[in-house]
């Protein structure tokens, strides 16, 4: 896809899925502004190696887990940017925990950074987009979310509200805005633990195998190329939640 004078903010774009999307939107011709919290000089290096590809790539800090930075990170990424048409919503925390044993601030910080920031981000987003113009949004949920399963309770509630936030946004900006989602699989070791991802994916994984993150930022271009889908939560689990 050639996003050439596209201009796109992607949360938690310096590591993981989200740096794999963020240089593959800058490998299509796209500027990039690329958000983190931590991960400082990550997302410098992100931002750099776009810019050394041609399109603009700039770093951003903001903790999504605020609800008051959400706004001001769109406006500083439209600012720095010049325009803003494209949101990546990929930033997000992934705690273990069940009934007895997730806390109250397991919960609300899992809450409030992948789901509320996901809201609030699409609300200045499109508030902030020309009356002219069309904008593409798309989330990044998880496969978990397409049906029960023990284990990361609050976590399993936020990707599926995600999920359902997609399509309700979808209807809400129609049609001068899409708003889609990818939903992962088994891509990447959590923590680096890769002896754990061997065993998911020899036990659930049909393709027998793990996707590694090339796939999720396919999908993620697929989705701002396609213009008549809308709505749509696109799994790439390798067969997994059949």
């Amino acid at each position: 896809m050639n996003l050439l004078g596209h201009k796109a903010l992607v949360t938690g774009g310096a590591v993981r899925l989200g740096r794999a999307i963020a240089l593959a939107l800058g490998g299509a011709g796209g500027d990039v502004a690329v958000h983190h919290f931590h991960s400082a000089s990550a997302a410098e290096e992100v931002a750099a190696e776009i810019g050394a590809r041609g399109p603009r790539g700039v770093a951003i800090a903001a903790d999504l887990s605020d609800a008051r930075a959400c706004a001001p990170l769109v406006a500083e990424a439209r600012r720095q940017l010049g325009g803003l048409d494209v949101l990546v919503n990929s930033a997000a925390v992934f705690l273990a925990g069940d009934l007895a044993t997730t806390s109250l601030e397991d919960w609300e910080r899992q809450f409030a950074l992948n789901l509320r920031a996901p809201f609030l981000l699409a609300q200045a987003f499109a508030a902030a987009l020309p009356a002219e113009a069309s904008g593409k949004i798309v989330n990044v949920g998880d496969a978990r979310a397409r049906r029960p399963g023990r284990g990361h309770l609050a976590y399993r509630l936020t990707k599926g509200g995600l999920h359902h936030l997609t399509e309700l946004l979808a209807l809400d900006l129609a049609p001068r805005i899409t708003v889609n989602a990818v939903a992962p699989g088994a891509m990447l070791a959590a923590g680096g633990d890769e002896e754990a991802l061997a065993g998911r994916v020899a036990s659930a994984v049909p393709l027998r195998r793990a996707g590694g993150d090339a796939p999720i930022a396919d999908a993620v271009l697929y989705l701002l190329r396609e213009d008549f889908a809308t709505g749509v939560v696109l799994p790439i689990d390798g067969g997994e939640y059949l």
